[in-house]
């Protein structure tokens, strides 16, 4: 028997960090994927050693490197690797009628089509484990401003469904969709603000409350093909506007 693993992209910076220190936490060495983000990554790595888990860096540019090389280098490293957590994203706001095919190619290469491929090299590679794919509650709705970026999440959370099914029962697939947790540096107080009047449960998110989505999937075994929403609510609060909440 080995040492359960996890590969978690993105893993250095913002929730991919969370994440990869919440597994170390539950006893999985770290296959750290980093691209730019190198000092970061090495902060974490110790972060993760210091936990008494082994953690390794590797490289990789999903614009250009192999995704199949990514999985086979963390398999060699870490032969127990039976979760891989796709938290890399690629973000840029435009509307379609600025949206170039530069943009397109690259938000979907990263937020779309390399945790497809990643998945498919997983699959290969490991006889039983999990996938969990890291969505955005924003795939609730149709926000036209984030064309590419949105429309390439929404891909993932299918491809979720659509792997859960071809890759069950060896690999169970799921998602978590974030709400406001970690906004943007450039967001203003006010705007926050602002976004939290829209949560039926009035308040920002935490971490920490992802992470207890991420032991919720990890821990029930019957549970596949899942978007878990961890938003206050606010994917569903999809009323409208209408007559009686009109304010001349």
């Amino acid at each position: 028997m080995h040492q359960q693993a996890a590969l978690v992209t993105g893993g250095a910076t913002r929730l991919g960090r969370f994440f990869s220190e919440a597994l170390a936490d539950a006893g999985f060495d770290i296959a750290l994927h980093v691209n730019r983000s190198r000092e970061e990554a090495e902060e974490v790595a110790n972060s993760i050693r210091t936990k008494g888990r082994e953690c390794e860096i590797f490289h990789c540019d999903f614009l250009s490197d192999e995704p199949r090389d990514l999985i086979q280098a963390a398999k060699r490293r870490f032969p127990g690797l039976n979760l891989l957590l796709n938290s890399a994203s690629a973000y840029e706001p435009a509307l379609i009628a600025a949206t170039e095919l530069a943009m397109l190619e690259t938000q979907f290469r990263v937020n779309m089509f390399t945790p497809l491929l990643l998945t498919r090299h997983f699959a290969k590679e490991v006889k039983e484990g999990q996938v969990i794919n890291i969505i955005d509650n924003k795939v609730a709705y149709h926000q036209y401003p984030y064309a590419a970026y949105l429309l390439s999440k929404k891909s993932l959370a299918e491809m979720t469904r659509m792997a859960a099914l071809e890759f069950a029962p060896r690999i169970r697939i799921n998602g978590i969709a974030p709400g406001v947790v970690l906004p943007a540096s450039q967001r203003t107080s006010a705007y926050i603000e602002w976004r939290i009047e829209g949560i039926p449960l009035k308040r920002q998110g935490h971490p920490d409350h992802l992470v207890q989505a991420l032991h919720y999937l990890l821990d029930n075994p019957f549970v596949a093909g899942q978007i878990l929403f961890v938003d206050g609510g606010e994917s569903i609060n999809l009323e409208g506007r209408h007559s009686e909440n009109y304010s001349a």
